[in-house]
């Protein structure tokens, strides 16, 4: 009995030994199965052709992650109504972000995929069958012909259904908030760890590739078929979860949890994880660093200058360069390491803003931006938390990020009314601070096990 609660209790610290075994191996079928791989190794597992399936998850994984391409096309509202639109999205991925972490600790890493792939759905559906309204103003123009004939110009226009259409926008954005933390997480759990840096970059690559093809959709299909095309990538994932397994150390953890309630009427059983728990001493520096991260992600500026320049980024040829950027950095990833990117990454977003305030420099603050500080704070934020706090700290975290990427795209039109160069040097002196950040605070995580990566930032 007492061995149970001391495995339980290394367990939900990240301190168990035999769980390391864990990171490459796919366990489908609980205690049993975890038992048996408890002395797997890494190139074992490889060896034995399991890293088709390991890409094969990724794959399917990612395929949510293709729902960030969003668009907006041709979508007649009035000027309040657009800006609820707009900004729907923005308040579902924060609620999704501050649930996230409990949804896939109480119902899995695949189940949390699953539910936000039904909301994502449910978003698409209520875009498409959202209703049209059809307005007829009379008598705009009057004129009287020579011959005493009167000719009135009677004008027609349609306007959408601001609720269905809202309805939408928050039923995807909280798909997305949801599925935001969850897939790298997911990713981290499963890959092995020379390969788990590479595959994790693969979700950024997803939601560019999204955008991308969203924007070229755009071009000659409806909003209405945009959002029905919006459903391909959901209903791949949701088909795909059926042949992919769970996490293995979401269902160590469980297994042990179960075995654990046999001894619940003599023994008490370990507390819940609360959001006071995250800042006990030994969380803290991987709090610490899991939020910073995420207020230099978003404090660069990429969401501002992304929402509201869109025509000069498409001019300047960024749509395909920042896929090219994102790609390049999957193989980089288990490569250069962890920290060196970011640093790279953020002295280019220091260059880019620099010459951008100078010269509208834009590919080299996008480039720049896709290496590394795009892709590597999510990887890493799916590293550092033990497992019996990652689910809350993962929602803080997660939660963060979302509320950055709102500040900065309200306060994005106000400061470049203020002044232009002065808001791209005010984001290329938050590049500067992110250096620093990186320097003195983040670990090296490339090449490391799970339970290392966290042994390291414990020490």
């Amino acid at each position: 009995m007492s061995t149970v609660l001391e495995e339980h209790k290394a367990v939900d610290n990240g301190e168990a030994n035999w769980i390391q075994g864990l990171q490459d191996p796919f366990i489908q079928h609980g205690k049993d199965a975890a038992a048996a791989c408890k002395d797997v190794e890494s190139n074992t597992i490889v060896e034995k052709g399991s890293i088709g399936m390991v890409l094969f998850s990724t794959f399917v994984a990612v395929c949510g992650s293709f729902s960030f391409g969003t668009c907006t096309t041709n979508i007649v509202l009035r000027g309040m109504q657009f800006s609820v639109f707009g900004s729907l999205v923005t308040i579902g991925t924060m609620l999704g972000a501050i649930t996230s972490g409990r949804i896939m600790d109480f119902i899995g890493r695949k189940g949390a995929m699953r539910m936000s792939t039904g909301f994502c759905i449910t978003g698409w559906l209520a875009v498409f069958f959202s209703k049209v309204f059809i307005f007829c103003n009379k008598f705009i123009f009057r004129k009287m012909l020579e011959n005493g004939t009167e000719v009135s110009l009677v004008l027609f226009y349609q306007l959408q259904d601001p609720y269905s259409l809202d309805l939408g926008r928050f039923c995807t954005g909280y798909g997305i908030g949801v599925i935001s933390f969850v897939v790298p997480v997911y990713i981290a759990e499963i890959a092995p760890k020379n390969l788990r840096g590479g595959l994790a970059t693969t979700k950024q690559l997803m939601i560019v590739i999204g955008a991308s093809i969203s924007f070229l959709l755009g071009s000659f299909l409806s909003w209405r078929q945009i959002a029905l095309a919006g459903l391909v990538p959901c209903l791949s994932l949701l088909i795909g979860l059926h042949f992919i397994p769970e996490s293995p150390r979401w269902l160590a953890k469980v297994d042990l949890e179960k075995e654990f309630q046999d001894y619940i009427e003599t023994l008490q059983s370990l507390p819940k994880t609360k959001l006071m728990d995250l800042f006990q001493s030994k969380h803290v520096r991987s709090i610490v660093i899991g939020v910073g991260l995420m207020v230099c992600q978003q404090s660069v500026g990429i969401n501002g200058i992304g929402f509201y320049t869109a025509e000069t980024f498409v001019a300047a040829g960024l749509s395909s360069g920042k896929i090219g950027s994102i790609a390049y950095a999957s193989t980089l990833m288990d490569k250069s390491g962890r920290r060196p990117l970011i640093t790279a990454s953020a002295s280019g977003t220091f260059l880019g803003c620099f010459i951008t305030g100078v010269a509208f420099f834009l590919k080299i603050y996008v480039g720049a931006f896709s290496i590394g500080m795009g892709p590597v704070p999510w990887i890493i934020i799916s590293e550092i938390f033990p497992i019996h706090v990652k689910g809350t700290a993962g929602s803080l975290v997660i939660l963060v990020n979302w509320l950055g990427s709102w500040v900065v795209s309200y306060t994005f039109n106000f400061l470049m009314s203020w002044s232009s160069p002065g808001t791209l040097f005010l984001y290329a002196g938050c590049s500067l601070l992110t250096i620093l950040f990186v320097a003195k605070l983040v670990p090296e995580t490339k090449g490391k096990t799970l339970e290392e990566v966290q042994a390291c930032i414990n020490s």
